[in-house]
């Protein structure tokens, strides 16, 4: 909106050429995070208060943690904070021409909503396990295919009107149509390395990435200040990513491609991180409010949204180790129980209690510690992501 409104201004009146300073991305991404931060901060008290007088607090899992215990009935849904902060720096900042930010803004937008349906079963009718898994996944799937199948051309195109051409030119060719290299699957760590996927391996492999991160964050998000300050921090570091892939200069000099218009999720980027921190500052331990399904689903769905505009998916993957293997826990105790619970009628456990954060607190570690620790790792990663820019 300031940007439209910066170069309206400098038409109008070529005296006013120091708004000259909103047409740099950089600018207007510290701008974002600044503006998100100071906004999730000053209503972050507020938020908290009508969520305690709306009596929305967190129906705490009985097979849990028992420290866990005492958070029941803690203001849950702050995820809506969040998601507030996001979209209203964003549109303030952002250039409202560029398609790549209203797509993730929607896809963001449209996981909270499902995480808001889910979190407002939680609190009205208290129950812990809210929507069915399979109501849930639909709604996502959904979301997560219409994504995949737009940005399987706008990757490719540098316009609607180029996405609208390759759609129509797919159509006619009997859906045999291959896609530009810029839609390849990029490996990390090799300069030319990469692999075609075709546009329904695209679409599939998007499909996954959406959905997967979005559950995967969702997961994670068990205790305090766990899921946020990682989702900050491999935000950020996509943004790196964002702002080399929509730069033609940067992108030619390191070997990635050249996507028109992806450097302007800086500017996105930059809200999640200031909304992100302004949240961390409430949900810290011991935690005023939990974000809940609406802001879990959404940022992890962000996250992966931007990692397919920016083609780094496999980078995701590695940044976002903690999400990966917090799913992987679940998924290979839910495995393991059930293929025991078939063969010797008793189902057994590989970890004490999933996800992993769970596991180590029944060992004996503290949360705090456990959270702390599980922040260091995802710094650690995501050094290692950001080194692939220049190790190929």
């Amino acid at each position: 909106m300031l940007h439209s409104l910066a170069l309206w201004l400098m038409q109008v009146s070529p005296s006013l050429s120091f708004f000259r300073v909103f047409n740099y991305i950089t600018f207007r991404a510290v701008m974002s995070t600044l503006t998100a931060l100071l906004l999730g901060l000053a209503a972050g008290p507020a938020v908290i208060r009508k969520l305690t007088a709306m009596k929305v607090g967190q129906a705490v899992r009985q097979d849990g943690p028992q420290t866990h215990l005492i958070k029941t009935g803690t203001p849950t849904m702050g995820g809506v904070l969040i998601l507030l902060a996001i979209a209203a720096s964003t549109l303030l900042w952002c250039d409202l021409s560029n398609r790549f930010v209203w797509l993730v803004l929607l896809v963001t937008v449209g996981f909270g909503a499902i995480g808001w349906a889910d979190d407002y079963r939680k609190v009205v009718y208290r129950d812990p396990n809210g929507m069915r898994s399979r109501e849930k996944y639909f709604w996502q799937s959904l979301i997560g295919v219409l994504a995949a199948f737009y940005l399987a051309f706008a990757v490719s195109g540098k316009g609607n009107a180029e996405v609208w051409h390759l759609f129509v030119a797919w159509l006619r060719s009997g859906l045999t149509m291959p896609l530009p290299p810029a839609a390849d699957l990029i490996v990390p760590f090799f300069k030319h390395v990469s692999y075609p996927l075709g546009i329904v391996g695209f679409i599939v492999l998007t499909y996954f990435v959406i959905v997967g991160s979005s559950n995967a964050v969702n997961l994670t998000d068990g205790a305090d200040g766990l899921a946020i300050m990682p989702t900050v921090m491999v935000g950020g570091s996509l943004g790196v990513f964002a702002y080399v892939t929509g730069n033609v200069v940067f992108s030619r000099y390191l070997l990635f491609p050249y996507i028109p218009g992806s450097g302007e999720l800086l500017v996105f980027i930059g809200a999640m991180v200031g909304a992100g921190l302004a949240f961390l500052w409430f949900n810290a331990y011991p935690a005023q409010v939990f974000m809940g399904d609406v802001g879990a689903l959404a940022l992890g769905a962000a996250l992966g949204t931007i990692a397919v505009i920016v083609r780094q998916e496999i980078v995701l993957f590695i940044m976002g180790g903690v999400f990966v293997v917090e799913t992987l826990s679940v998924m290979v105790q839910v495995g393991y129980f059930k293929y025991t619970r078939r063969k010797y009628g008793q189902g057994r456990r590989i970890f004490k209690m999933a996800p992993l954060h769970h596991h180590f607190e029944q060992l004996g570690v503290k949360e705090s510690q456990v959270v702390i620790r599980f922040w260091i790792v995802t710094m650690m990663l995501c050094l290692a992501g950001l080194a692939s820019l220049k190790l190929r």
